[in-house]
């Protein structure tokens, strides 16, 4: 006795069979049909009007020959006409059901990314998360340290003493806010505050990053960077998978002096297709998201236009490596700002 499950696959594909045959003519085969009987006919009735007449056609076997052709190579070049628009209807449906398959894939990856939460974090958002301990934890120091100072008592019991007139003076509000008056950041702190630091134990990362939050304008472009690689690692986008092509430095000179278009399109390397899909379909329905990114590529343009003038062309190789640097470009690509 045979085994049933022996059977399925033959059964299967005799279905399968059976199914392409069941669904009938296509509307080529029904217009091949239609003119190859319309030809014969024609032909036909050639034919025996022809022959119909005093003299019959010919007996010449060349001649016989030329009457076949001419009667059925017709035919033959509407049955291949048929036969090539099937092909390209099937064509068309195998690449339709492609192109369902690879976005029901997308967005069953994406799901399964955005299902898995925060189980297991990428290197990173655990850095970033790293990032914003060490810099709550200096804060939470530097708020300590101040309110030893505001609430020691006096020494002496003297009471509250007035400060002196040079130092009275230096304290008046001139309208300067604290973080102009910081010395100034250096090149090399700010390319390697745009990178982020590597691990928890990068001391020197953290230094410079600590660095670059006391000048206003970096530290309003790396809090809008942070943001910005956040959102982009809900969408499984990570700046260290990134191999963007290298733009010359003088091509971001190009773009800090303001040019835009072709002569700066160098500037959007990115070549991840995927990533450059889900940040675009992110961009386009979620308008946090969006507001974000145009936040996040207005600051960088100002940023970056005031590092060139001081850095040299090596500065700006560096700086355009940093993670920073990577998610402009792509954000960039996507909202069109080197087209």
């Amino acid at each position: 006795m045979t085994d049933p499950q022996n059977q399925q696959k033959p059964f299967s594909l005799g279905v399968f069979a059976r199914g392409r045959v069941a669904a009938g003519l296509s509307p080529g085969d029904i217009i091949a049909l239609a003119l190859s009987a319309v030809w014969l006919l024609a032909m036909t009735v050639f034919f025996f009007l022809a022959g119909s007449g005093d003299q019959p056609i010919s007996s010449d076997p060349l001649r016989g020959v030329m009457i076949v052709v001419a009667v059925f190579m017709p035919i033959a070049l509407i049955w291949i006409a048929a036969s090539a628009a099937n092909s390209a209807r099937i064509v068309r449906e195998d690449s339709a059901r492609l192109h369902s398959a690879i976005d029901a894939m997308r967005q069953a990856q994406v799901s399964q990314r955005q299902a898995a939460g925060t189980a297991v974090k990428p290197s990173v958002e655990k850095k970033l998360d790293q990032i914003a301990a060490a810099q709550a934890e200096t804060e939470a120091k530097l708020a300590t340290f101040s309110s030893i100072r505001q609430n020691k008592p006096a020494i002496g019991g003297l009471g509250d003493v007035p400060p002196p007139p040079a130092l009275a003076q230096a304290s008046l509000a001139l309208g300067i806010p604290p973080e102009d008056m910081a010395p100034p950041i250096t090149v090399d702190d700010f390319i390697r505050a745009m990178n982020f630091p590597e691990t928890a134990d990068d001391k020197e990362g953290f230094r410079a990053l600590r660095a670059a939050m006391k000048d206003r304008h970096a530290s309003e472009l790396i809090q809008s960077s942070q943001d910005v690689l956040t959102l982009l690692s809900q969408e499984g986008i990570y700046m260290d998978d990134l191999s963007p092509d290298r733009a010359r430095p003088e091509i971001w000179r190009r773009f800090a002096h303001g040019e835009r278009g072709r002569t700066v399109a160098a500037l959007g390397g990115i070549r991840d297709r995927s990533g450059i899909a889900l940040a675009a379909a992110r961009m386009r329905q979620d308008h946090i998201f969006r507001d974000t990114a145009h936040h996040f590529l207005r600051k960088f343009d100002k940023v970056f236009a005031e590092f060139e003038k001081n850095a040299t062309d090596p500065e700006i190789a560096a700086l355009s490596d940093t993670r920073t640097a990577r998610a402009f470009m792509l954000l960039g690509r996507v909202a069109g700002t080197f087209d």
